[in-house]
């Protein structure tokens, strides 16, 4: 489905929560993210990093003191209730250390070789195009900051791909007709700026 190959930068297990696969699983982590930049909008990273460690280590400890009393009022010895996960390895191999970096790295390298080519006006119309998309951006800025544009982008990115997959016939009707209108309307600017026009290969 060519529609969704941006999707595919993702692997299958968050491709499952942004298509609510398990509708348990995906409200918990859509809710948990909302309630997370909300209390980012309200406080600083710092205070909200500081409450979410507090109510961790409130419920870790409450736990731990009550698994010990139980265990002195049963006569028992089961040992540390968080055995399983102080034992269980988390550490970063250093193959995924390298995987991972060497994702990052060619991303950036794509991402450096783009901004040049359009800085440096390689294309004119893409030039152009970025001209405008920073233009626009000026005013989205203007309304709206960094943290109102993640949450809707985070809201999109739970909602768009559901609605997407109910109704692809439509949208991809509706996407073409707009594709081929702002081809035709690149297609004129081509024509009447000189050297706009690309290269045929």
């Amino acid at each position: 489905m060519p529609s969704l190959s941006f999707f595919c930068l993702f692997p299958l297990s968050a491709i499952d929560l942004l298509y609510w696969r398990n509708v348990k699983q995906s409200g918990a982590v859509f809710s948990s993210v909302l309630l997370l930049l909300f209390s980012l909008t309200q406080f600083s990273v710092v205070s909200v990093g500081a409450y979410l460690a507090l109510a961790a280590l409130s419920a870790t400890i409450s736990f731990r003191i009550y698994k010990s009393v139980l265990q002195a009022v049963q006569k028992t010895d089961e040992g540390h209730p968080f055995k399983s996960y102080l034992e269980m390895e988390i550490a970063l191999s250093q193959d995924q250390i390298s995987k991972y970096a060497d994702k990052i790295l060619l991303y950036s390298n794509t991402c450096m070789r783009e901004l040049r080519r359009l800085f440096l006006v390689q294309d004119l119309v893409d030039s152009l195009k970025f001209a405008v998309l920073m233009w626009l951006l000026t005013y989205v800025g203007a309304l709206f900051n960094g943290l109102t544009l993640l949450i809707l982008a985070v809201v999109s990115m739970f909602t768009m791909p559901v609605v997407y997959e109910k109704h692809q016939a439509q949208i991809d009707q509706y996407v073409g007709l707009i594709r081929t209108q702002v081809n035709s309307v690149v297609g004129k600017i081509q024509a009447k700026i000189p050297g706009a026009k690309r290269k045929e290969e």
